[in-house]
C-alpha cells in the first residue's frame, strides 16, 4: 500500500489526555467527511475543520514512512517514543503493515480519528472525535474527544460510550472562540464526567 502524508513533525501533544507530551504527528492526507477544498466546506460533513490535509508526500511502503517518523524523533533514544496519527483520517490509511513497522521502530502508537471507521489492531491509544451527520462506527477506546458546541452532537449522546476519558474542546471559530469556551467551561462544571480540553499549542504558538 502507498500512503499518503501531508506532513511529519516533532512537537508536544497540545489537546487531550496526553497534553503537553513529545510526540511525533504523522498526519495523513486526505478525509472522508470534507475535501479539504474551501469551494467545498459549506456542503461538507464537517464543516468546521482548521487543519490543512490535502496533497503531501506518498511513501511507497510502511517501512519507509516508519522511517521518515523515526527520523522526525528528536527526544532522548532510550525516552519512551510516542506517534500521534492524525489527518485528515488516518484510519482510511493506517493499516496492519504501518502499526507493525511503528512498533518495530519502538514508537507507542496514537490515533485522533473521526470515528468513521473501525480502529485496527495495535493501537496503544485511540482517541475519537466524533462528527455531527457522520456515523460512529468506533464506540470504544481511551479518549472521546468533542468539539463544543455541536447542536447536533450533544455530550449527552456520548456519556454512556465506554471511553476513559471525556473531553470537551471549544470549537475554534472566528469570533465565536471565547463564547464557545466559556460553554464548554460552564457545561464540565455542571457535568464533571467532561473534562476541559483546550488547544494549548495554539495559545503557545507551536505546530
Amino acid at each position: 500500500m502507498t500512503y499518503t502524508v501531508k506532513e511529519i513533525f516533532y512537537t508536544l501533544q497540545g489537546e487531550g489526555a496526553h497534553a503537553g507530551r513529545p510526540a511525533v504527528f504523522c498526519r495523513f492526507a486526505g478525509c472522508n467527511l470534507w475535501t479539504g477544498l474551501e469551494k467545498d466546506r459549506a456542503t461538507a460533513v464537517c464543516k468546521f475543520c482548521d487543519t490543512d490535509f490535502v496533497g503531501g508526500t506518498k511513501y511507497k511502503t510502511a517501512e519507509d514512512l516508519a522511517a521518515a517518523v523515526r527520523n522526525a524523533w528528536h527526544g532522548g533514544s532510550h525516552e519512551p517514543r510516542y506517534v500521534v496519527c492524525t489527518g485528515g483520517e488516518p484510519l482510511l490509511q493506517l493499516d496492519a503493515p504501518l502499526i507493525r513497522a511503528f512498533a518495530r521502530e519502538l514508537f507507542e502508537i496514537g490515533v485522533e480519528t473521526n470515528g468513521t471507521q473501525k480502529a485496527p489492531k495495535g493501537l496503544d491509544w485511540v482517541c475519537v472525535s466524533p462528527k455531527a451527520d457522520a456515523p460512529l462506527v468506533q464506540t470504544h477506546g481511551d479518549e472521546l474527544k468533542l468539539v463544543y458546541p455541536q447542536p447536533e452532537n450533544t455530550p449527552e449522546q456520548f456519556e454512556d460510550l465506554d471511553f476513559d476519558h471525556f473531553f470537551l474542546q471549544p470549537m475554534d471559530a472566528p469570533y465565536h472562540t471565547g463564547r464557545n469556551t466559556k460553554a464548554a467551561v460552564e457545561y464540565c462544571l455542571q457535568n464533571p464526567k467532561w473534562k476541559l480540553s483546550l488547544q494549548t499549542h495554539k495559545m503557545i504558538g507551536i505546530e
